[in-house]
């Protein structure tokens, strides 16, 4: 049996560790998208149009950056595995309980709720693994991680629409729900496979100045800017590709989704590559750069050369590997310039970039459709994927405690 102070002895023993935290990133995932496909049922069954039920959303998305970086020093501070399953447990019980919800007002307050116990899967996921896994196999650790999400992503859409027309969408959301409670309780029974060990806890000694000075030094504001930077890249490409190759090129809308599907596609196996990569290579500020590289040209290329349908699809198909093998680097770097007993607060903190470029991207990105200049989406993509180039440059060359005296 592997030691509570270390990390687990081999290959076969981080399969359990990391398949509890990717079968958790899967269900949070699959809630996030879980409202989107009922949106034309849930308009007419509580009344209320599209941007109401898209403020819903927005509801969720701002619960998990305000409790975030909080939960991230609770992680630290009282373990892992505690936080997790909580917010996991309170995730699942807020989606089963829109099944139930009479109205708009409890809708919202569900959402609020699933937002919270969002919350706690960045600090809690990324303090687990790097403590529990050997520093040779975590970049394809981090990889299985996100490789759970994206498949969470995937069915989302699949199930709730099958079991929505099976049983209903209130007994859609009480059965997804459900499983996840069932997941909680699994995660409960394992909970000391899951937990910190006491060297990868913050010390109890240690006081807000240091914690502002962590938080507020250059490596680690880089990389929340760097998150920020690759959602709104993201969220150019995932959001907007439909309507602009139907408005730039003329495209029905099935054949305009035809390269964003191949682009979420590819991105799947993209991660499990990158984690290789992460973990063979070692390079990781010069791999997120590269692939930085291949979708800011694939994002050029869309938007000023109108090559066929065929060439986009395949244009597609490589932006997304390179947005998968980035992930896995992505978090090594973030890994790279956190202190010991520091992953929860700096993870927790980093990756409420991903919420807030979440944010900004929907309205800026529809402002440019609107105006009737569709096509510099894709020429902004291109230019967030040349800056972000610049902040792995910041980010990449400092080692494990350095930003702490930064």
């Amino acid at each position: 049996m592997a030691s509570a102070t270390a990390p687990l002895s081999g290959p076969a023993a981080d399969t359990g560790v990391v398949g509890l935290i990717a079968l958790a990133h899967f269900f949070s995932h699959l809630y996030i998208l879980a409202l989107p496909p009922l949106f034309p049922v849930l308009a007419v069954e509580l009344g209320v149009g599209v941007a109401a039920l898209g403020l819903a959303l927005a509801a969720l998305n701002l619960a998990t950056i305000l409790c975030q970086p909080p939960l991230g020093f609770l992680v630290d501070r009282i373990g892992a595995a505690p936080v997790l399953i909580a917010g996991h447990l309170l995730m699942a019980a807020a989606i089963a309980a829109i099944g139930l919800a009479p109205g708009y007002p409890a809708l919202i307050a569900c959402t609020i709720a699933a937002g919270l116990g969002n919350a706690v899967y960045h600090p809690a996921d990324y303090a687990i693994l790097a403590a529990r896994v050997p520093a040779d196999r975590v970049g394809r650790a981090f990889a299985i991680h996100t490789f759970g999400g994206y498949l969470g992503f995937a069915a989302a859409p699949i199930t709730i629409v099958a079991l929505t027309g099976l049983a209903g969408w209130r007994t859609a959301l009480l059965l997804t729900g459900g499983a996840g409670l069932g997941v909680g309780l699994l995660l409960l029974a394992f909970r000391r496979l899951l937990s910190n060990p006491p060297g990868a806890r913050r010390p109890k000694g240690e006081g807000g100045r240091a914690d502002r000075r962590l938080l507020a030094s250059g490596p680690v504001l880089l990389a929340l800017l760097f998150f920020v930077l690759l959602a709104l890249g993201h969220g150019g490409i995932t959001g907007f590709t439909p309507i602009v190759l139907e408005r730039s090129y003329g495209l029905d809308l099935a054949t305009a989704n035809l390269p964003l599907a191949a682009f979420l596609l590819a991105s799947a196996p993209g991660v499990l590559l990158g984690g290789w990569a992460a973990d063979r290579l070692g390079r990781h500020g010069l791999v997120v750069a590269v692939c930085s590289l291949v979708i800011a040209a694939v994002a050029v290329i869309t938007g000023l050369a109108s090559p066929s349908l065929p060439l986009l699809v395949l244009l597609f198909a490589l932006g997304g590997l390179a947005a998968g093998v980035i992930a896995p680097s992505r978090d090594m770097l973030v890994k790279a310039v956190t202190p010991p007993g520091a992953s929860g607060r700096v993870f927790g903190f980093v990756m409420v970039g991903f919420n807030l470029g979440g944010l900004v991207a929907p309205p800026a990105y529809g402002l440019l459709v609107d105006s009737g200049r569709s096509e510099l989406v894709f020429l902004v993509v291109a230019l967030v994927s040349l800056v972000t180039v610049a902040t792995v440059a910041g980010t990449a060359g400092r080692r494990p405690g350095a930003a702490a005296t930064g």
